[in-house]
């Protein structure tokens, strides 16, 4: 007991300095903010063997294998392209100020619509280090005071990283704090800061995001597991298919813009799903399918897929297919069992296309392009807070202007109501 009034006490301390923090960090300049951000990114690659050795000491601690073990896993490019993230989020116009709409009353008031900082915004997240780099370099920019709770896998890497971060001269005192990642008091103490934190963000699997969402007072923005989809159309240019499932599939398969499962045209699924399952296999893939696909792949290593599986996000190297009779199943499928995450037609029938990209209710829908597209960096925000798959205030990766909230101006020459 005495340990958990400790670290309760510990995190309203670290709460109350970050309400303090974002008032300051509020009025700093563009120009002081991008200077703050270079000199983070300075540090970075100055403490980068320290920032090694703390996440050695995770990984040795963690237990984690595999894919798991990636998401936890620094090298030295990876610190590097941390460092090199955060330069490109100093370069980023600056949201904050902008007007959105302004507007002339016929008493003459003038109305004015203006981007401002949402105050403290709270993110609760598993295994990645990287994550603390980049909310805090998006946070600073935006002129909010982050609260970062990682998971206990990384504690060590995410201290180092904080420390870092929070040293960097002119950096003001409480704008970047981190909550004890040894148990979950820290993550009750957070979501119930109603009016010490502004939003809360949870990254991570679907038991935390849904903890979260059904437990905070704080308003949540939810980022979602990713279960999604590739539809190969029947006028799919083969090789494209191929390099499309390979890639989003196989390039980092613990990342939740990972494809999951691929649906198959019936009229093409004869020739494409054994050659496919071939390809797969050879890559390392565990593939599961549907009846029809395990017939057509029949004497290749083919397990069933249960109805569980279709809503299964893997993480790991396991994908199932099924073969639809058409477009309009294929989205039937999508938006039955995908999270609403990434979604992709590959097809040469800009119909389907169109008809997938306007039907397909999910957050990222792509035409002839890998999922794994789906992150804040590649849709040039320089880093991401999550990819959101709700529909309220933001959907789809989100960076800056996602970070804001707005308020108004009004200008008066004397007039009375």
């Amino acid at each position: 007991m005495a340990t958990t009034i400790t670290n309760a006490a510990s995190t309203q301390r670290k709460l109350l300095r970050a309400r303090s923090a974002a008032v300051k960090l509020a009025q700093l300049s563009t120009g002081e903010k991008n200077a703050l951000l270079l000199a983070m990114a300075s540090a970075i690659e100055t403490n980068a063997e320290s920032i090694l050795k703390a996440n050695r000491e995770d990984l040795r601690s963690s237990g984690l294998e595999g894919a798991m073990q990636d998401r936890l896993l620094l090298t030295r490019a990876r610190v590097g392209e941390m460092a090199a993230g955060v330069r490109e989020v100093a370069a980023l116009p600056d949201p904050i100020g902008e007007t959105l709409a302004e507007w002339t009353r016929p008493n003459g008031l003038l109305i004015r619509k203006v981007r401002v900082p949402l105050g403290v915004v709270g993110i609760i997240y598993e295994s990645r280090p990287n994550v603390t780099v980049d909310t805090a370099a998006l946070a600073l920019k935006t002129g909010n005071a982050v609260v970062l709770r990682g998971g206990k896998e990384a504690a060590q890497s995410n201290q180092r990283l904080a420390e870092i971060l929070a040293a960097v001269p002119g950096v003001p005192g409480g704008a970047i704090e981190l909550l004890d990642s040894s148990g979950r008091q820290s993550v009750r103490d957070l979501i119930k800061a109603r009016g010490l934190v502004d939003v809360i963000i949870p990254r991570g699997g679907t038991g935390l995001i849904t903890f979260v969402t059904e437990n905070s007072v704080v308003p949540v923005i939810e980022t979602g597991a990713g279960n999604c989809h590739i539809f190969v159309d029947e006028s799919a240019d083969f090789d494209m298919a191929d390099a499309l499932v390979i890639n989003a599939k196989t390039q980092r398969p613990s990342v939740c813009n990972a494809a999951e499962k691929l649906l198959v045209h019936d009229r093409v699924a004869r020739e494409y799903v054994p050659r496919i399952v071939v390809k797969l296999i050879e890559a390392g893939v565990e593939v599961r399918g549907d009846g029809k696909s395990r017939s057509l792949a029949s004497g290749l290593n083919v397990g069933p897929a249960e109805e569980q599986d279709w809503y299964e996000e893997y993480l790991r190297l396991c994908l199932a297919i099924r073969v639809v009779a058409d477009v309009d199943e294929a989205v039937a499928h999508i938006n039955r069992y995908s999270t609403k995450h990434s979604d992709c037609i590959v097809t040469s029938n800009e119909g389907n296309a169109r008809k997938f990209l306007r039907e397909v209710d999910s957050a990222v829908v792509y035409w002839n392009a890998s999922t794994r597209f789906t992150d804040g960096g590649e849709f040039g925000f320089g880093a991401e807070m999550g990819v959101s798959t709700q529909k309220l205030h933001c959907r789809g990766p989100f960076a800056l202007a996602e970070l804001t909230s707005s308020k108004y101006e009004i200008v008066g020459t004397g007039q009375v109501r």
